[in-house]
């Protein structure tokens, strides 16, 4: 009895080892035996991995070009030819999902990237104007001397001993110009430090 159960244990293993081997060969109708055999187990495999329907079909359908392909490699002192299948298709559909994933991320990345905030231009503008006039309006209550150090170095964009070269006049009186206008302006137009 434990002989017969033993056999019958064997047999498909011993089966699927000895398609795979014709299916190594070129065999079309062993290949077709094969696929008969083992595409619902792969199927499944596939699908419980991907969950998509439609992607499944196409990862089973690539499992078993690659097993068309490759059958020459299979090994059976490595495992069983089930095995072997099985193990290609868990493969695939992980590289599927990898791929899902990584175009997904890479389309987030771009349409972060890409989107664009709707903004108000001519709220903007009439903001950026009155902004503007609070600044100039600030800068007129700044004595002469004030006014043209700020300008040089802030406006001008040049550096504290280039400004004093520009006014004749030494560097230390240009930083204290600098310093008076500045807190001048920043108690003209209210901000607080």
């Amino acid at each position: 009895m434990l002989d017969i159960v033993s056999e019958d244990v064997e047999a498909p293993a011993v089966r699927m080892q000895a398609l795979l081997g014709r299916v190594a060969e070129g065999d079309q109708r062993a290949f077709s035996d094969l696929y008969d055999e083992t595409a619902p187990r792969v199927f499944g495999l596939v699908k419980r991995l991907l969950r998509d329907h439609a992607q499944s079909e196409e990862v089973t359908q690539e499992v078993f070009l690659e097993i068309w392909q490759t059958a020459t490699r299979f090994d059976p002192n490595k495992g069983g030819a089930t095995t072997w299948i099985l193990t290609m298709a868990h493969r695939r559909a992980v590289d599927r999902v990898r791929s899902s994933q990584s175009s997904r991320d890479r389309d987030t990345r771009v349409g972060i990237r890409d989107h664009k905030v709707d903004y108000d231009q001519v709220s903007e503008t009439i903001e950026v104007r009155l902004e503007h006039e609070r600044v100039e309006k600030a800068m007129s209550r700044l004595t002469e001397l004030q006014r043209q150090a700020v300008s040089l170095a802030y406006y001008g964009g040049y550096s504290h001993s280039e400004v004093a070269a520009m006014l004749s006049v030494p560097i230390g009186t240009v930083k204290t110009r600098l310093r008076d206008g500045m807190i001048r302006l920043r108690d003209e137009l209210g901000v607080t430090s």
